[in-house]
Parts: structure tokens; C-alpha cells; sequence
């Protein structure tokens, strides 16, 4: 297996990684950012949740029209469009901030646009992962991408604040010029991230969306993870808006709060960092029904106790284990993936797994109010076990074996290069 000072040493994985960990980490300051600002105008409180809500609908709602223009055009350009129109729409905010100019509904249309924006960047991005490493750096290129969402997760809201407390239009400013230094290093990569070549006829673009569904719905592997991943995503996401809910009715102290999203931060950048080793140690499919269970013992304790330390704790056990699972049986999927699908793929799969994601605050109140914390934590422990069933019952992904076995398995399966005639 790859390691991260091997992976390094691949110019064009680390432009790309590099530059968009840092308009990753500019984006968590801005969302941070959105509500305190849109209250601070406003006063509504239903106007600071909607900013963020407005960018998960942007990006949500680009997914699946970005998968088809990853497979049918360039990706660099595709990417670097995304990462150019960035830095506009942020400097936009900076420049009425500067102009003390600053209104909600300007606000509302950058939250909005750059969620597409980011949309339009991930299905490109995962093909331009695809072709700049290699099938056996593929887990370590994934957990490192884990490891990129973690640091920005912790260091997003620190940040934030701190950039606030200066003046209200300096996290935008301090976004856009992340967005910039992507837009500068996507530049820098040597590949050809061209589409890929097609065969007979130019289809129209829903015939194509519609070719990406067929394809994952006729894999028995891939059907099983489209099905999974919504489900585990509501329930995780559920039980952390619950654990969060009860804190806050029970009067636990704010710093005490922090400290529980800070030590699931941590845990889940330290679970990135060793996610390569126990890939490569454990079978792929064992791994993911390993990891799809991880959870549900977990949140046993919290029925019964509503303390800080046993909700760090129980989450951060939960999240440490995280990279690892997704990375692997995701560099799995990406590698069994024709290459001219896989923009449609990701799209899909992301689109139908982050559509779930307004829903877990919903499903969160509605057990809480009707059948209080434990009760509320108790039945998330049912549906987390009957999601940890849909992989555990699937044979084509318990079948998984480890990646050295699938990767010469798929190495076998290429088509042998041809030896010009002397």
C-alpha cells in the first residue's frame, strides 16, 4: 500500500489535493461565517440557517448535471471554471463589505452559487483522482481526501471567528483567495484530463445521466452501495444532531460542546492517517460490514448516559473507523468504474447519498420530541442496525477481497498493450 510520503511525490495528485484542501478549508470559514452574518443584518434566525441550507441545495442540486459534463468535457477546465467562479462570487461580498454594502439577499445568491460551484468541481475532480493515480494508490489517494475534509472541519470555525472578529467581509476575502490558489494549482497538473474517447453516435445529456443510473443499478456491488449510503448517512447524521440536542437541553457548558465536535475532528483526521494501514490489512468487503456495525454498539451508551465525555467518546470511536471504510470500499467502486462512467457514477452516488442530509436535523427533532433522548437514541440504534444489514447481506461486497488481491485481479482483466511489428 502507498503511503502518504510516496503519494507526495505524485506532482499532479498533490496540485489538485493541495488546492482544493485549501478552497475546502475557505469554504468551511464562509459557511461558518454565512449565519453569524445573516443574523447580525437580520435578526431571523430563519434567515441564518438559510444560507447554509441554500449551499447544500446548490450543490445537491448540480451533482448530477456535473456528472454528465465530467464524462463529456475537459476536467481541468471543468474544475478550474468551478474554482474561477469562486473567487468572483466571493470578492463579490468583499467588495460590498468594503462598500459596507453587505445585504442578505446577496448573501443568499453566493451561499447558493457556490454550493454549485463545488457541485460542479467533485464528479470532475474524482474522474482527474482516477487518472493521475494509480489502481494501487487509489485507498491512500481516498483516506487522504478524508483527511482533507477533517482539517477543514476542525479548523473551519476557529478560523472563522477569528477572521469575523476583524471585520465581516475578511473570511470572504481570505475565501476567495483560497479559491484563487486552487484556481492557480489545478493549473499546474501535467495530465491529460481530457474526456474520455466515445464511441458511435453524441447523446443527449439525460440519455447519458440515464446510462450512469443503469450502470450502477446492473452492478450488484454498486446497487448494494447506492442503497447503503443514504441510509448510514441519515442515521449517523441523525444520532450527531440528537447527542448535540440533548447537550444543549441538559444546559452543558458551550466549551464543553466545542470540545466534543473538536475531539471528533481530531479523531477523524487520526482515523485518515491510519485508514491506508488498515485497508491494506483487512479484506475490502469485511472492512465496510466492520465499519457499517461500527456505530451501533457505540451509540448503546448514549440511551442511557447524556454526558460530554460519553458522547466524545462514543462519536469519536465511530469517526476514527470512518476514513477507512469509505476510502476503501470507494477506491474499490472507482476502480471497477469505466473510466468513461465515472463522472455520471460519483455524480449519482454523491447526489443520492447528500440527499438525505436535510432530513437527519428533522429526524433528529421528531425523536426527540415524541420519544425523548434515550428513547430518540435507542431507536437510531434500530436503524443504525438495520443499515449495517444491507451490506452485511450482500455477497458482492463481504466478496471483496483485500487490495492487493482486487487490484491484480483488475491489473489481469486490462487488455494487453500492442507491440508495434518490427
Amino acid at each position: 500500500m502507498t503511503s502518504y510520503r510516496q503519494l507526495a511525490r505524485n506532482h499532479d495528485f498533490t496540485a489538485l489535493w493541495v488546492g482544493q484542501t485549501l478552497s475546502e478549508l475557505g469554504s468551511r470559514v464562509s459557511m461558518f461565517v454565512f449565519p453569524l452574518l445573516a443574523y447580525a443584518l437580520t435578526g431571523s434566525a430563519l434567515l441564518a440557517a438559510a444560507a447554509e441550507a441554500l449551499h447544500l441545495l446548490g450543490l445537491v442540486g448540480m451533482l448530477l448535471p456535473a456528472g454528465v459534463l465530467a464524462d463529456r468535457v475537459h476536467r481541468l477546465r471543468l474544475m478550474r471554471a468551478a474554482s474561477g467562479a469562486g473567487v468572483l462570487l466571493y470578492a463579490s461580498l468583499v467588495a460590498a463589505g468594503v462598500a459596507d454594502a453587505l445585504t442578505v439577499p446577496h448573501l443568499l445568491v453566493v451561499a447558493f452559487l457556490t454550493g454549485a460551484c463545488a457541485g460542479l468541481f467533485a464528479p470532475a475532480e474524482m474522474s482527474a483522482v482516477r487518472a493521475v493515480v494509480p489502481d494501487e494508490d487509489l485507498p491512500t489517494a481516498l483516506s487522504q481526501q478524508q483527511a482533507r475534509q477533517h482539517v477543514a472541519g476542525l479548523v473551519g470555525g476557529p478560523l472563522g471567528a477569528a477572521l469575523y472578529a476583524v471585520t465581516r467581509w475578511v473570511p470572504f476575502c481570505f475565501d476567495a483567495l483560497t479559491y484563487a490558489a486552487s484556481w492557480l494549482l489545478l493549473g499546474r497538473i501535467r495530465a491529460d484530463l481530457s474526456a474520455p474517447a466515445r464511441s458511435g453516435p453524441a447523446k443527449r445529456p439525460v440519455q447519458e445521466l440515464k446510462e450512469g443510473i443503469r450502470f450502477l443499478l446492473s452492478e450488484p456491488l454498486l446497487r448494494t452501495l447506492l442503497c447503503w449510503s443514504p441510509l448510514a448517512n441519515l442515521t449517523v447524521n441523525a444520532v450527531f444532531f440528537v447527542a448535540v440536542l440533548r447537550l444543549i437541553e441538559s444546559g452543558v457548558d458551550p466549551l464543553a460542546l466545542g470540545l466534543v465536535e473538536t475531539a471528533a475532528g481530531v479523531f477523524g483526521i487520526l482515523g485518515a492517517l491510519v485508514a491506508p494501514w488498515l485497508i491494506d490489512r483487512f479484506a475490502t468487503g469485511r472492512l465496510t460490514v466492520l465499519v457499517a456495525w461500527s456505530f451501533v454498539p457505540l451509540m448503546v451508551p448514549l440511551v442511557f448516559w447524556n454526558h460530554p465525555a460519553v458522547v466524545a467518546l462514543a462519536l469519536s470511536v465511530g469517526i476514527f473507523l470512518n476514513p477507512a471504510g469509505n476510502a476503501g470500499i470507494g477506491a474499490y467502486r472507482v476502480a471497477v468504474t469505466p473510466r468513461e462512467l465515472l463522472g455520471r457514477s460519483q455524480a449519482t452516488m454523491s447526489f443520492v447519498s447528500m440527499s438525505v442530509m436535510p432530513l437527519a436535523p428533522v429526524l433528529a427533532g421528531v425523536l426527540l420530541s415524541s420519544l425523548g433522548g434515550g428513547g430518540a437514541v435507542a431507536a437510531l440504534v434500530g436503524a443504525g442496525a438495520l443499515a449495517a444489514l444491507v451490506p452485511t447481506l450482500s455477497r458482492s461486497v463481504r466478496s471483496v477481497p483485500r487490495p492487493a488481491v482486487w487490484q491484480a485481479e483488475l491489473a489481469a482483466r486490462e487488455p494487453a498493450p500492442v507491440v508495434p511489428a518490427a
